[in-house]
């Protein structure tokens, strides 16, 4: 009963949403207004109830409106239905042979690039009937005919679309308070109130603009399907065109919509929401409307009304019907000019600028910008495959990239009798095409010396293995010496015995977690790694190359979604000791922990006479900028800085620094001599424990800190990490203990029963 009370109400937002939409994208396209409802109720209802997405929305989309503009020039508006009738039988073929994942293969780039081109073609269309005009044929058209109609506008169209987008801007920075009076705002949609308001001050000031035009049945002017007119292969390609931008478009929509989906409801079948769009699309055809997609803007809505099941989609096709069954004179007091306003902001959010960062990291943004101009200047389909051929040159060419790095390793004065190295590193495609680069590189290497070779390379062609082989046996030859890197070394010589089958066991991977003294990378010689003699600049210099070698590629994608915004999940304070390595003991990654690393992991208390504000800066930022809702303190076993509190400060009275830091301490040293002593106890570990209790206290003492705490808005959390074991335990603060950490949380087993 819950979940329909939260269903009805889901469906009355995206009704109000879908109103508006769906006869200003049938205006756009040339149609018949009565299409768009006819679209948006069959989208409900077919879509709603068979799709395989319960929360996405299905009804007439501005992708696809290019595509039906052209194809009612073309064809006529009732052939354009056969042509929708017959995309739906393509979609529904296509679900029943389970393909609906591969529609998801045509890269991002392209299918933003799309929207964005579409965006255009929607805003350079529409502004003209914003002004009074009349759109033309193509996009170029209404480019160049744009400087004449902002000369010659017709004031009462253009002042009542300039209406309509100031009042969609203002509702969208109006602030909405979750509670009160005011909270009902939250849930009216932009374009309802933006709509109402041009239409009332038409109405009222009695303004000259033209209207929607509807019948006064939906279905009186119904009339059946015509085959198009006109040669096959154009007929085949329009099809082909409604029917697989509408399931891309369909599908990209559900899996963003999944994503995003609450835990208590269920995946969406792919293949199953590809039949329901193929059902809709037919029944659509047949009926009258607009071709028909799962739509972002609707099922958003949607999803942040609260929706948990495919009923809420379904009520709102119910509610677009009795409205369009009894409100017929209401709806034809709209302004056409209104819903060319809403369309005109509608493009302009297809034109998503945050994309085009996104497909730089991954250097597709020509992809991107060739799609959008080849929808622009050619057309919809034109410009989709512009974009694909784009992406096929693009990887082409990735596939025969390849980076050739050298240095020479010099051990340095402290070990002047080892003999210099060199390290070569191979990244990329290894083909006949690369084999000059690398020769070029690996001759320059002088004879005799010794070469560590790793060849990161996901494929080696035969012509490329020669090369290199060829070179080895040479280098070996002149007395010099060449390591394969050993992630490789057991594929390469096997490579060169020829046998060529899949390996019995995967090569053993280098143990990064490790000490640099403990870690080997090669069984028969040492390398810089493992050299004592090493000087310690150059060991780390080694562990930098040996990163750039083997992990930064790995990291590279993670790095790259981090490079702009970090979203630490927690504050986790801890010691300096170099044998405490947050990461490892909570098996976290990059952008997981904002950490404040100081001498015991002290937290000076609020107003204390040693001001130090390193810490509280830490603080401050992540609770008030990051809004970071949990802050965890670490201690660990055999702490110099709480050995040198216990024994009263007298070893490091010569340190000025130090000795007036850890006086943030005594109150940690002053608690632990007033507890009880606990038989066979280390002192050390117990105070130890005792400072991770008295540092959450002092955490307590900042106003800001105790207020969120007693709100629920902050959790404080202790941690204990045991050297010797390389155990972590945890802080029963109500008992004032460490236990052992617990296989699963209430929250985890409850995510784990959601789950399964």
């Amino acid at each position: 009963m819950f979940a329909l009370r939260r269903d009805l109400l889901a469906s009355f937002v995206v009704f109000l949403v879908a109103i508006p939409l769906s006869l200003g994208i049938a205006v756009a396209s040339g149609a018949p207004i009565a299409a768009g409802l006819i679209a948006a109720i069959v989208g409900g209802v077919v879509a709603g109830l068979l799709g395989g997405s319960p929360l996405q929305v299905s009804g007439p989309a501005a992708g696809l409106t290019v595509i039906v503009a052209d194809l009612i020039q073309t064809y006529g508006w009732r052939a354009t239905c056969t042509i929708t009738l017959l995309g739906g039988l393509l979609q529904l073929g296509l679900g029943a042979c389970r393909v609906a994942r591969t529609a998801l293969a045509v890269s991002p780039a392209v299918v933003h690039g799309m929207l964005a081109g579409v965006g255009v073609v929607l805003v350079l269309a529409q502004v003209h009937v914003v002004l009074g005009g009349t759109s033309r044929q193509s996009a170029l058209h209404n480019l160049q005919e744009l400087p004449r109609q902002l000369v010659h506008p017709r004031p009462h169209p253009a002042l009542l679309g300039l209406l309509t987008i100031a009042v969609l801007v203002a509702w969208a920075r109006m602030p909405r308070p979750e509670r009160g009076p005011g909270a009902v705002l939250r849930w009216i949609p932009g374009p309802l109130p933006a709509i109402a308001l041009a239409t009332l001050t038409a109405w009222a000031l009695d303004w000259h603009a033209p209207r929607v035009d509807l019948p006064s049945s939906l279905l009186s002017g119904w009339r059946a399907p015509v085959l198009p007119d006109g040669p096959l292969p154009g007929i085949v390609g329009a099809v082909v065109s409604v029917g697989l931008v509408a399931a891309v478009e369909s599908l990209l929509c559900s899996v963003a919509i999944d994503r995003a989906r609450p835990e208590d409801v269920p995946r969406a079948d792919l293949d199953r929401e590809l039949l329901g769009q193929g059902a809709a699309n037919a029944a659509s055809g047949l009926l009258g409307g607009l071709p028909i997609a799962g739509v972002i803007v609707r099922s958003t809505a949607n999803l942040e009304a609260g929706a948990r099941t495919r009923a809420s989609t379904v009520l709102h096709g119910v509610w677009v019907l009795v409205l369009a069954l009894s409100c017929g004179p209401v709806i034809e007091q709209v302004p056409l000019a209104a819903l060319a306003a809403l369309l005109v902001l509608l493009g302009a959010k297809m034109i998503d600028t945050a994309r085009v960062r996104d497909l730089r990291h991954h250097r597709e943004a020509p992809a991107y910008f060739a799609t959008l101009g080849g929808v622009v200047a050619l057309g919809l389909g034109e410009g989709v495959l512009l974009g694909i051929g784009v992406m096929a040159v693009m990887a082409l060419r990735r596939l025969t990239r390849l980076s050739v790095r050298v240095e020479r390793f010099d051990p340095g004065p402290d070990a002047s009798a080892l003999p210099a190295r060199w390290h070569v590193v191979v990244e990329g495609t290894l083909t006949f095409l690369g084999v000059p680069k690398v020769t070029r590189v690996l001759q320059r290497i002088p004879a005799g010396t010794g070469v560590d070779l790793d060849l990161n390379v996901d494929f080696m062609d035969n012509a490329a293995f020669d090369a290199i082989h060829q070179w080895r046996l040479a280098h070996e030859r002149q007395g010099g010496r060449v390591d394969i890197d050993e992630v490789h070394e057991t594929w390469y010589e096997r490579a060169v015995t020829g046998d060529m089958s899949p390996p019995r066991k995967s090569p053993p991977q280098a143990r990064w977690w490790a000490p640099w003294a403990n870690r080997r990378r090669r069984n028969e010689t040492t390398t810089e790694l493992d050299t004592p003699e090493v000087s310690p600049s150059a060991l780390l210099l080694a562990g930098v190359r040996e990163y750039h070698g083997r992990t930064a590629r790995l990291v590279r994608p993670i790095m790259a979604e981090l490079a702009f915004e970090q979203k630490p999940e927690h504050l986790f304070i801890t010691c300096v000791d170099s044998r405490v390595v947050p990461n490892i003991i909570t098996a976290s990654g990059p952008g997981d922990l904002f950490i404040n690393r100081n001498v015991g992991n002290l937290v000076p208390r609020h107003g204390s006479r040693m001001s130090d504000d390193s810490v509280a800066a830490t603080v401050e930022y992540a609770t008030r900028v990051l809004g970071i809702r949990t802050i965890t303190v670490c201690g660990h076993s055999n702490c110099g800085a709480m050995a040198a509190l216990l024994a009263g400060g007298t070893e490091i009275e010569h340190l000025t620094s130090l000795s007036r830091w850890l006086k943030h301490g005594n109150h940690s040293l002053a608690r632990f001599l007033a507890a009880e002593q606990v038989p066979d106890e280390s002192p050390l570990a117990r105070l130890c424990q005792v400072n991770v209790m008295q540092q959450l206290d002092n955490l307590l003492t900042y106003p800001w800190i105790r207020d969120r705490v007693d709100a629920g808005e902050l959790e404080l959390v202790g941690l204990y990490l045991d050297l010797e074991s390389a155990q972590v335990q945890i802080l029963d603060r109500p008992a004032g203990v460490f236990v052992a950490v617990p296989d699963e949380t209430p929250e985890e087993s409850r995510g784990a029963r959601a789950r399964g």
